[in-house]
């Protein structure tokens, strides 16, 4: 606590006042920080405007300046903190375990510190029936609130920050071979009805693609994105790949611990070191009820379970969702197979993971607002006994819920497409529709294309919405803010005609209102859903990374434009988001470290699991032509028949699966057998030790990646330590200054004494 037992506040407050005040001079403020909008009310008995005037004489009450000013059927109330509040402020800042070094100590506090204070109390006031200022603004007592952009600040922000010339500026703050394009193996159907047989060299050109990330290089790539990176490795170098594991493999971390002591320069130039957004409150809850109890710590088990039950069905829902996905997937390239279209019937199961994609899409669409509402109320659940609080488990419970709509579908692609769909005679089935298969070229396929789509649908229309709501807005509103600024004009020329600055005038102050109130609405998501963004966008760009490498590109190029984007938007569309003082990120911090063990976790079995990475590895060293002592021939000679097991249609069991036209070719010839991948006896279709010994290095394989990068991503984390030197020592020099300040304190108190 920062105040002692059986000691009032009051007492405290005059024995500091004894020594020294803590406020020399205090100007008077000419500006205001916030403005609450009302509609007007001619009858002065009406509800609306008794509850209207109730609620203003609270805030008076409270010590809030309010200024009441008319326009057309609105009434404008503008708000001002006192003195006397802002001083009880600093006082209770520096008597607080935390909040007591901080820059709000000396002078008068800036607007964005009592922009903080007013929005605590308008939240936190209630008149004599219990309603507060949200059951008001839902009843229409209320129209909107919002606080004001400073103006000298934005335009400086116009200039330097929020326009295209500055792009480049920073922002302001201080890799196939022969055998399969000349392959004459004739592959089984990979549909009912419609699909026939089909040559392997039909995959040729996807196969080229495909091997561009999906070769040997991917191990040094996937480590290196799992710990930053935009590189795509291309080669058959194995050395070199294992000499590049310890120099690639840290990324993430090294992006975070980079980060991390970014953010220790800034909050120790701004003096936020030590703050604490909880005591903070407490010292609000002060200036808002000098009479008020603290919100105890409370738990609850039978809360905590009935949050975890909910959480749990929740999560159940939407791997549901995924599976309905797969559902999709699984009917739709079948029927676009037997289309009357050629171009849809050749590429039906591609298009049917194309289709897949954008249908994933506006499921995460509709889902973001479902999973919001149901964060919100989880959190009502659980009663914590602050904002702060609320804010972290809203952002842990919100998270989850987007991660797993997210990354479902993307799981299912890279883990368990065409490896539980079955074997010709033995496939499965979901109500009769064949579950389908990989893309001819690999399984990696499938998921490159269902991620490119996410991710470029889900970055461009994002930003295109984002951007042309509020600037359509602006647009429609511009005519009467001009009005007024003309009126304005000849305002300020009378005032300031002496050249000394005065109070604004009603108009003054109107336009200025006016011109913020036709601005886009904010509220506490609209920096949320940045972060929200920020960090599933770093959630693609290292998980499943191995599988798509153009992910980090992409997130470079959208946030280029985004940055300028964004900040057009919250300097000249947007309302002032209301400022909150911090030293951290919060709870996201967690989250990206999180990420980054997923990383570790999801490329390792990407390329252990999904990739042909280690088939080739067994072949190479096992089954090929240079473990047999031959060096004439290429090392991965005969590799793709190797992986390839025979159905003879003879059996009973695989011509049931086809029909008789499914097995002609498109030169008129009947097969007599086909081929698929797997490892199975050509005989008894059983799995052969090749299959067994390939599962066995996957595993071995995947354990080993995993621990090895961890490790590394350990001695990154220690190598690079959060905070520099310089900043160390910048707050030794400045807790030395303090105790000297308080010495010497002391000492004059004393002397002026005797």
């Amino acid at each position: 606590m920062f105040f002692k037992e059986n000691m009032e506040l009051g007492d405290i407050r005059k024995d500091f006042h004894s020594t020294e005040p803590l406020l020399t001079s205090m100007p008077t403020c000419t500006t205001f920080d916030y403005v609450l909008v009302g509609y007007k009310v001619s009858d002065v008995t009406d509800q609306k405007a008794l509850k209207q005037n109730a609620f203003i004489q609270q805030l008076e009450k409270k010590k809030i300046t309010v200024t009441r000013i008319v326009y057309d059927d609105k009434m404008f109330f503008g708000l001002r903190a006192s003195n006397d509040m802002l001083q009880d402020y600093q006082y209770l800042l520096k008597v607080s375990d935390s909040c007591n070094w901080c820059g709000d100590l000396r002078g008068r506090p800036p607007q964005t510190t009592r922009i903080r204070i007013i929005h605590f109390i308008l939240h936190h006031t209630y008149i004599s029936n219990g309603e507060n200022l949200k059951e008001l603004l839902t009843k229409d007592v209320f129209e909107t609130m919002f606080c004001l952009h400073e103006k000298e600040t934005r335009t400086k922000l116009k200039k330097k920050w929020a326009r295209w010339s500055a792009v480049c500026k920073g922002q302001p703050i201080t890799d196939i071979h022969k055998e399969v394009c000349q392959s004459s193996i004739i592959m089984c159907p990979r549909c009912d009805k419609r699909c026939t047989v089909w040559q392997l060299s039909e995959t040729c050109t996807y196969a080229k693609v495909s091997h561009l990330f999906d070769n040997e290089g991917t191990v040094a790539f996937a480590m290196f994105m799992a710990i930053w990176g935009e590189c795509l490795m291309n080669g058959d170098n194995y050395m070199f790949i294992m000499f590049n594991w310890l120099h690639l493999c840290l990324t993430a971390t090294l992006f975070l611990e980079l980060w991390k002591r970014t953010r220790s320069r800034h909050v120790s130039q701004w003096k936020v070191y030590d703050w604490s957004e909880d005591e903070e409150e407490l010292i609000m809850e002060i200036l808002n009820d000098p009479n008020c109890m603290p919100k105890k710590f409370r738990h609850s088990y039978l809360r905590s379970t009935v949050v975890l039950i909910l959480v749990t069905l929740m999560l159940m829902l939407i791997i549901l969702l995924a599976q309905a996905l797969v559902v999709f997937r699984v009917v739709a390239a079948p029927l676009m197979s037997e289309g009357n279209w050629e171009f849809m019937r050749d590429h039906a199961n591609t298009v049917a993971i194309m289709f897949g994609a954008v249908l994933h899409y506006l499921t995460i669409q509709i889902m973001t607002r479902v999973n919001r509402w149901v964060s919100l109320k989880l959190c009502d659940i659980e009663k914590t006994n602050s904002f702060a609080a609320t804010e972290r488990s809203f952002t842990v419970k919100m998270f989850t819920f987007q991660f797993f709509t997210l990354f479902s579908s993307l799981f299912y692609v890279a883990f368990f497409l065409g490896r539980i769909n079955g074997r010709p005679g033995d496939y499965a089935r979901i109500a009769g529709w064949r579950l389908e298969e990989c893309h001819p070229s690999g399984c990696l396929t499938d998921l490159f294309i269902q991620m490119a789509i996410i991710m470029l649908l889900k970055q461009t229309l994002n930003n295109i919405f984002e951007f042309s709501v509020p600037w359509v807005k602006t647009r429609l509103s511009r005519s009467t803010a001009k009005r007024l600024q003309r009126k304005c004009g000849q305002c300020y020329r009378k005032a300031f005609r002496d050249g000394q600055r005065a109070e604004p005038c009603d108009i003054c102050n109107l336009q200025d209102w006016v011109s913020n109130y036709h601005l886009d609405n904010t509220d506490f998501f609209s920096l949320f859903n940045e972060f929200l963004e920020m960090v599933v966008q770093f959630s693609f760009t290292t998980i499943f990374v191995a599988a798509f490498p153009l992910a980090p590109l992409l997130a470079l190029i959208n946030n280029i434009f985004e940055i300028r984007l964004d900040a057009i938007k919250m300097v000249r569309l947007e309302r002032r988001i209301v400022p909150r003082k911090t030293n951290d990120i919060g709870v996201w911090t967690k989250v990206l470290e999180v990420i980054g063990v997923l990383a570790v976790i999801a490329n390792g079995l990407v390329i252990g699991v999904s990739s042909d990475f280690i088939p080739r590895l067994v072949y190479r060293y096992r089954y090929g032509p240079c473990a047999n002592g031959s060096s004439l021939t290429h090392c991965m000679q005969g590799y793709i028949n190797d992986t390839l097991s025979t159905a003879v249609v003879s059996h009973v069991a695989v011509r049931n699966d086809f029909l008789p036209n499914q097995l002609i070719t498109d030169k008129g010839f009947n097969v007599t057998q086909c081929s698929y991948r797997d490892y199975r006896s050509d005989e008894d279709y059983t799995l052969t030790a090749q299959f067994w010994l390939v599962l066995a290095v996957r595993f071995a394989f995947v354990i080993l990646f995993e621990h090895v990068v961890v490790v590394c991503k350990f001695i990154a984390a220690w190598f690079v330590p959060d905070n520099p030197l310089q900043v160390k020592n910048d707050r030794l020099l400045d807790k030395m200054a303090r105790l000297k300040h308080e010495l010497e304190k002391i000492k004059r108190s004393k002397s002026t004494e005797v």
